[in-house]
């Protein structure tokens, strides 16, 4: 491992024991984190991307049956420890944050009781958690948070909850930060706002951040790196640049199409990508992306594609390679 990464997946492959037989959610993943940096993976709902982040906490499903590969964080493989050496890492090195900030919170415990409970660890005093509580409310916008420890979740809107949420995520001061669709909940403006914010706190605190999400907008704003998912298999990553600007994978192409920013003249029905996502419990002989692509030729249906590099840190799963880079 690069001692200029701070977390590598390689080959990472996960399989879920179903009444239909095993369910290959993901199929040789590979995913790079920079220190430093923020990376965001894109997808469809299914795609592997909440296997991918809970593979990495080590918070599996209990019929996860089969897991391979390697998760390399800060210099070990996170497959191979116990569950209490990641309990130990959990909520210290990494921290997270909960896609749905109106249910990430006990309702019934005040954000003060709450902040001051996750730090349970920490060898300072009742007061001192206290302090750090506030501060932390402060660095993500909460106005008058000494007073505002004393709230419940009920009494703040959806965005604040979410701030609240990201400030007890960094709370620890975490090396990594994964960020699930944190924004989902939010309307335009707060979206804005706290994408903002969380890019101020990563930049402040020298954390790496991976940022899961749908919202294309949000990735190009946000992130440094992208990696783009279909199916449970990376299908393309790269700079935001690179993917964005040169998407390489016909899957990518057609992800950029439906994103209704992109959408230069009106019209009735917004785009979309035909045909229905791969049953992963029956997946195709060929590339997975096969069956819904317009670009595809015979051996696709065939033979599963390789890892192909487009440019210098730019790598697309896909036969034809380069010859599908957009101009």
């Amino acid at each position: 491992m690069s001692d200029a990464n701070l977390l590598e997946i390689r080959n990472l492959c996960v399989e879920f024991a179903t009444e239909r037989g095993r369910l290959k959610a993901l199929r040789n993943v590979d995913l790079t984190i920079p220190r430093g940096s923020i990376v965001g993976v894109v997808g469809e709902s299914g795609c592997g991307k909440s296997t991918m982040i809970n593979s990495i906490i080590g918070l599996l499903a209990p019929n996860a049956v089969s897991k391979s590969g390697s998760i390399v964080f800060e210099g070990s493989d996170l497959l191979q420890k116990s569950e209490r050496e990641l309990r130990d890492i959990r909520g210290t090195r990494i921290s997270m944050v909960f896609q749905d900030p109106m249910t990430a919170l006990n309702p019934v415990l005040s954000i003060g009781s709450q902040m001051i409970d996750i730090q349970y660890r920490d060898p300072i005093n009742k007061a001192q958690k206290k302090q750090r509580s506030v501060e932390m409310l402060k660095r993500v916008g909460i106005p008058d948070p000494e007073s505002r420890l004393e709230n419940f979740p009920h009494q703040f809107s959806g965005g604040m909850r979410q701030r609240i949420a990201i400030a007890m995520a960094l709370q620890a001061e975490p090396a990594l930060l994964i960020a699930d669709e944190p924004t989902t909940a939010l309307d335009a403006t707060l979206e804005v706002q706290i994408i903002h914010r969380l890019k101020d706190l990563q930049q402040s605190m020298g954390c790496s951040i991976l940022f899961i999400s749908h919202h294309l907008g949000v990735i190009a704003e946000l992130c440094d790196f992208v990696v783009v998912m279909y199916g449970g298999e990376v299908v393309e990553r790269g700079t935001v640049r690179d993917v964005f600007h040169r998407p390489a994978h016909p899957y990518t192409r057609k992800l950029f199409e439906c994103d209704p920013a992109r959408i230069a003249e009106t019209r009735r029905e917004l785009p979309t990508i035909p045909g229905e996502v791969p049953d992963l419990a029956n997946l195709p002989a060929g590339c997975i992306f096969a069956e819904r692509c317009d670009c595809s030729i015979d051996i696709c249906r065939t033979s599963v594609p390789p890892d192909i590099e487009i440019a210098e840190g730019h790598w697309a799963r896909c036969h034809l390679g380069s010859e599908q880079v957009s101009p």
